[in-house]
């Protein structure tokens, strides 16, 4: 099997995940994402939730700066002035998600989730969450250099923890 989907998903991410999307439902919410190093696992996640599909409005998968640019309109020049792997990048990425759907909640993240390149932090997330009528806020994660999939499950754990704190709100 692939290093890119070792380790296993661990059960608490579907005890999370099933949580959350209750909390969205009850209070009549729904979310988007934006993903970029986590390729739409979060979107895999949280349509996988039986019952709380009207919970989901839509996800982006926008690995590429052209992605980036024409499914969640962020500017070019924004990403060609910042680094993908930026807060810029995650906020823009979430207020595009918001913007191109219509729900109340979107989250983005964008990250190193293998080698990075040179001067590039390997492990290095950032994640964005926007609110209709709120403010977009952001988290940084440093997960250090692992395989693939353990930085993308680390990631998927905290955007559950956001969107819950979120959906609390």
């Amino acid at each position: 099997m692939s290093e890119t989907l070792e380790p296993a998903l661990p059960d608490h991410l579907d005890e999370q995940t099933e949580r959350l999307m209750h909390k969205v439902c009850d209070r009549e919410l729904t979310v988007a994402t934006a993903e970029s190093c986590t390729g739409g696992m979060l979107a895999a996640l949280l349509t996988d939730i039986e019952g709380a599909g009207h919970g989901f409005d839509r996800g982006f998968v926008t690995y590429t700066k052209q992605a980036k640019t024409d499914l969640l309109g962020i500017e070019p020049h924004l990403l060609d002035n910042n680094d993908a792997v930026s807060d810029v990048v995650a906020r823009a990425m979430a207020e595009g998600a918001l913007r191109r759907s219509s729900a109340d909640i979107a989250i983005a993240v964008t990250g190193f989730a293998g080698p990075a390149g040179p001067g590039k932090e390997e492990g290095l997330v950032h994640i964005a969450l926007a609110r209709r009528h709120g403010a977009t806020t952001h988290r940084e994660e440093h997960f250090g250099a692992k395989v693939r999939g353990a930085i993308r499950v680390q990631s998927l754990k905290a955007m559950l923890e956001m969107l819950e704190r979120a959906a609390e709100q």
